[in-house]
């Protein structure tokens, strides 16, 4: 459980993620240490699951130059309604006029990034960046949670899959969010020398459980939801228990 972000998550995503590499490696380092005393190198499997925002500081520590000798030990990634590509083209209009509040409010550097403000040209942005880096390649197997419920994470950003309102959209925006979307595919579909899975998965929440109220109304509910509910967290490890040996 990563440890050195709590209470450090409205920062700079790069800061985030080098803290991240750095605890990684340290207990990486410890299990290394351990496993050459009594057997081989080669049983290392680094497995990955981030929620939400998690999943970018996951994929940030990849891309630090120092976790480049641990890449090759990478084997499931589990992310659950993570934002890959950012929040372009976000239909939720209530949560995004309460990311446009907090950017003024506070100046939060990480909605900046996730906002695609930080920067005039969107292709110094931080999300175009991260999308070059590959992150994703290393991964024999790879599992994409995604809820059309949870009005938090855009849908097509969390399933990293091309969305309709960028077919029509022929300006500079459009054309950068096909270069990310096509950067990440291309990294799922690269080449490996062992097999590789690669799934997208719906989970649709009973959203009676939580009534009408605001949290349910502004896709919230859903979102916390994956956190507090793990039947569908058994569902998966039952249904491919390779993914986690």
């Amino acid at each position: 459980m990563d440890e050195v972000n709590e209470e450090k998550t409205s920062g700079d995503f790069r800061e985030m993620g080098q803290r991240l590499a750095q605890e990684v490696i340290a207990f990486l380092k410890k299990k290394m240490d351990k496993i050459t005393r009594t057997g081989s190198l080669r049983n290392i499997k680094l497995s990955f699951v981030g929620h939400s925002i998690g999943n970018i500081i996951i994929r940030t520590a990849l891309a630090e130059g120092i976790m480049e000798p641990y890449l090759r030990y990478l084997y499931t990634y589990i992310s659950i309604s993570g934002p890959h590509l950012g929040y372009l083209y976000s239909s939720n209009s209530l949560f995004n006029s309460g990311l446009w509040l907090l950017k003024k409010l506070k100046g939060t550097q990480c909605i900046h990034q996730l906002t695609f403000t930080d920067d005039p040209d969107l292709r110094n942005t931080f999300f175009y960046k991260l999308c070059k880096h590959k992150t994703l390649e290393n991964f024999r197997n790879i599992v994409l949670l995604s809820s059309p419920q949870d009005g938090y994470v855009p849908y097509h950003s969390a399933r990293i899959e091309f969305c309709p309102a960028s077919a029509t959209d022929h300006s500079k925006k459009g054309k950068v969010f096909l270069e990310m979307l096509n950067d990440c595919l291309d990294q799922i579909r690269a080449q490996s020398s062992e097999h590789r899975v690669f799934m997208r998965c719906d989970v649709n929440f009973d959203s009676s459980l939580h009534g009408r109220n605001l949290n349910t109304f502004i896709g919230r509910a859903a979102h916390i939801e994956f956190l507090e509910s793990d039947i569908f967290a058994r569902f998966i490890m039952w249904s491919f228990p390779e993914l986690f040996r």
